[in-house]
């Protein structure tokens, strides 16, 4: 990726053109979580979801956001790991919120193109949500769409953006069928919130493993 040049003032990809950078902290913490908090409400206002409570074992393990210096941030990612609730191997969870066009999920998906419309439309067609979970306190219909075959992923829309879901392995899905509820950490930070070391997953294009 470059970064901007003098006449757009955009970060470019040979493959994709004009990007947003994606910028990860090294570690998590609090303060990260507040620092981030600062620059996802700086830009469209995207919200930083977070499961609360957390699953039972779970921690946080990393945050993220596109953005650029002229319109801020357009897209958020925490990540959570912690025992699979079907078989209690490692898992990990990753909830991106992002303004329709950014393309922060797709890398985590492993699906092509910047957004998710036409995918979602056919599995919404083709039946019932897969999953159903509150963010925000509102209920929030989920849809699985295609992704690696190391994970699953699941698409919904919440306060007029994207918001979705992925998991490793695929079967820790199973977390979105236990009533998941979402807490926006823009709101309320709770300060029992556990953290871990921070989740790879986080780290470039989505591959299968």
């Amino acid at each position: 990726m470059q970064p901007p040049d003098q006449p757009s003032g955009d970060w470019h990809c040979e493959a994709c053109g004009p990007v947003l950078p994606l910028y990860v902290p090294s570690h998590v913490n609090r303060e990260v979580l507040v620092a981030a908090v600062t620059e996802v409400t700086r830009g469209d206002g995207v919200p930083l979801w977070c499961p609360w409570p957390l699953p039972q074992e779970w921690v946080v393990t990393g945050v993220g956001w596109v953005a650029d210096d002229r319109d801020g941030a357009r897209g958020s990612v925490l990540a959570c790991s912690g025992p699979s609730p079907v078989t209690g191997e490692p898992a990990d969870l990753l909830l991106v919120a992002e303004s329709p066009g950014t393309g922060l999920a797709g890398r985590y998906v492993g699906s092509s193109g910047p957004d998710f419309g036409p995918s979602l439309a056919d599995a919404m067609a083709a039946g019932p949500p897969h999953a159903k979970l509150k963010a925000g306190r509102h209920p929030t219909p989920m849809w699985s769409v295609p992704s690696g075959s190391d994970r699953s992923a699941y698409v919904g829309e919440a306060r007029a953006v994207w918001l979705v879901a992925v998991t490793w392995p695929a079967t820790a899905g199973y977390l979105l069928a236990d009533d998941l509820v979402l807490l926006d950490l823009a709101e309320w930070l709770p300060p029992e919130i556990a953290y871990g070391p921070r989740c790879a997953r986080l780290e470039g294009v989505a591959r299968n493993e």
